[in-house]
């Protein structure tokens, strides 16, 4: 495959399903390309686990990744990746694009919680994550992105997630930093001069009845929780780093989900 001239197109999918005896199988997993996919141990007896192993660097300049994953009725699906996705800049001048298209079904529950996406200097990468939900179906959902390296100025990167739920819209939000962005994105109504930002998405039928409340989640004001209009609540921070952002995102995780 030529790399330099064209970029490269990798698809990973991923099929969970449930297995009628409290587990959960993997009719389909496919990894291409960038992508390689690796079985581990579940933390419970009913999910089934799969890593992203990054079998290239990337993705750079031209390159256009995506991943599909969807769990099926009775299933319990949980995506991480085992390092971080480091956009660079490459030979090709071009855009990258990284696309995430999650499917979750009635009674079935996904938990997308890859590492952190970097935006390298000199990187322009768009990533566009889209998560299709069945009325009773769960989702955990974190994005975790850093501007830049040590020492090193950001990339471009612009991130789009939607979430719809039953073919409603329950979340649809773009934010785009870096060179080329639009103005304001290292204001203090958006970043602030932090460089780790992350969302976290939780989606869960008994939020029907009983929601957390908006809140402020530390003295702060650097993380806090918004209810959304359905059974989900959205958990948005920034950190000076990505330590400190995990550390933040893991604590309000391990409240709601």
């Amino acid at each position: 495959m030529d790399r330099v001239s064209a970029g490269v197109r990798s698809t990973a999918r991923i099929v969970a399903r449930g297995d009628g005896r409290g587990a959960t199988a993997l009719p389909v997993m496919e990894g291409e390309g960038s992508f390689a996919l690796r079985r581990t141990r579940g933390a419970s007896a009913d999910e089934a686990r799969v890593m992203l192993v990054g079998a290239m660097s990337g993705p750079l300049g031209g390159d256009h990744l995506t991943v599909e994953a969807r769990a099926e009725e009775g299933a319990h699906l949980h995506v991480g990746s085992i390092a971080a996705t480091i956009a660079l800049p490459g030979q090709n001048k071009g855009e990258a694009h990284y696309d995430v298209r999650l499917d979750v079904a009635d009674g079935a529950r996904l938990d997308w919680l890859p590492e952190q996406l970097i935006s390298a200097g000199g990187s322009d990468l768009r990533v566009n994550t889209r998560a299709e939900l069945a009325p009773g179906a769960r989702l955990v959902l974190r994005e975790e992105q850093v501007l830049g390296r040590v020492a090193e100025e950001p990339g471009r990167l612009t991130s789009r997630l939607t979430v719809y739920r039953a073919g409603r819209p329950l979340l649809d939000q773009e934010l785009a930093c870096g060179p080329g962005a639009p103005g304001g994105w290292d204001g203090p109504a958006v970043l602030a001069g932090h460089r780790a930002l992350g969302q976290l998405v939780v989606v869960r039928p008994e939020f029907e009845t009983e929601k957390p409340s908006a809140a402020l989640l530390d003295e702060a004001g650097t993380a806090a929780l918004t209810p959304l209009a359905g059974p989900a609540v959205l958990v948005t921070a920034v950190a000076p780093d990505a330590l400190q952002l995990r550390r933040t995102l893991d604590e309000v995780l391990g409240r709601l989900a």
